[in-house]
């Protein structure tokens, strides 16, 4: 019999003694010293993806905790993207003008290994309490400006249905605000949270977009297809955003299998490319920025542009993201500019605009 997504996340693996109960001599033998520093929750659903024969499998390396992760570099941050920098109240971010995020909960359905909150996850308490938000849904009443609201974590969709609910309602009730975007990866590690109940309350949102966090083409399963189609049939329009992972993603034929199939099988437009955030102990997962440039130039062309992502940088401290290119303009003088196709070509184009 299958689990319901409460029981996945009971029995989720948490220990080094529970994880060798199941990869045995797998599992790397200091791996207690790292769950000392960062906390480790693997579902038994996603847990079945890994291939424990093959050492570098791309779905082991995000879930299962790794000595790696007690390097630090000097330039890697507490809080790489500067959320504390732009806390005007508890739980709630406002780094751009026109939206904010709020913070439900720090729980997660899977804890990452890459993840750029992933010291604030470890420090969290396990969950809030739903009053606890109050102060950040004053904040967005009082400031017309903000037009979306999105709700991260940790992951807004473990959250019960009845506590969600009423926090869409009381936002959607905020006149101002025109979108309610949820980040979340439970379609990816916790699909059976898909339910026909969360579909109902996802539904009475007025303007719904949800931001899934697919890595690699193996997530796409049969199981986590099917909550997409559920979220579609709720009226949510899905996007996903992945990050660029050394040993997981980085091949532009990892990507495009990836890609294609949001897109073609999914029915998820991918959205954001992120370069690994300056997060310490992720350096393992981190790629050059030039690295990143050649994956999205091999892809350009070669994939529908529906299926091509923006791949960006958040610049660490908090600046924002800003895109990395790769750039196509190869020379520039006066109103003639040289310009290279995705075949590597370079055309000639006079720029006639007044």
């Amino acid at each position: 019999m299958s689990l319901t997504w409460q029981d996945e996340l009971r029995h989720s693996v948490r220990s080094a003694a529970a994880l060798r109960q199941t990869a045995g001599s797998a599992v790397a033998p200091d791996l207690e010293a790292v769950l000392d520093e960062y906390k480790m929750a693997i579902p038994p659903y996603y847990l079945r993806l890994i291939d424990w024969d093959d050492p570098a499998d791309p779905i082991r390396r995000q879930a299962v905790a790794a000595p790696g992760e007690l390097v630090t570099l000097p330039e890697e941050l507490h809080d790489p993207i500067g959320d504390r920098r732009w806390s005007p109240v508890p739980r709630l971010t406002h780094r751009y003008p026109d939206r904010v995020l709020i913070y439900p909960t720090y729980l997660c359905s899977m804890y990452c290994r890459f993840c750029f909150r992933k010291e604030q996850l470890n420090e969290s308490e396990s969950g809030y309490p739903h009053d606890d938000l109050a102060p950040a849904l004053e904040y967005v009443a009082a400031h017309p400006e903000v037009r979306e609201v999105i709700l991260t974590g940790g992951d807004p969709l473990v959250l019960g249905d009845d506590k969600l609910a009423r926090l869409l309602a009381r936002i959607d009730a905020i006149p101002h605000v025109e979108a309610i975007r949820i980040h979340t990866r439970v379609p990816v590690t916790l699909p059976m949270r898909v339910t026909p109940a969360l579909g109902a309350v996802l539904g009475s949102v007025r303007m719904l977009w949800i931001v899934t966090h697919f890595n690699h083409p193996r997530e796409l399963t049969p199981e986590a297809l099917a909550a997409c189609r559920l979220l579609h049939r709720a009226g949510a329009h899905l996007l996903n955003q992945n990050v660029l992972l050394k040993g997981v993603n980085d091949r532009a034929e990892t990507l495009a299998e990836l890609y294609r199939g949001l897109v073609y099988r999914a029915g998820v437009k991918p959205y954001y490319l992120h370069h690994c955030d300056m997060t310490r102990g992720v350096g393992a997962f981190r790629t050059t920025i030039a690295e990143g440039q050649a994956i999205m130039k091999q892809l350009r062309g070669h994939i529908s542009g529906l299926c091509l992502p923006t791949y960006v940088l958040d610049i660490p401290g908090g600046a924002g993201k800003s895109p990395l290119g790769p750039s196509y303009i190869q020379a520039h003088d006066g109103d003639r500019w040289w310009v290279e196709s995705y075949t590597g070509d370079v055309y000639e184009y006079r720029d006639t605009g007044t």
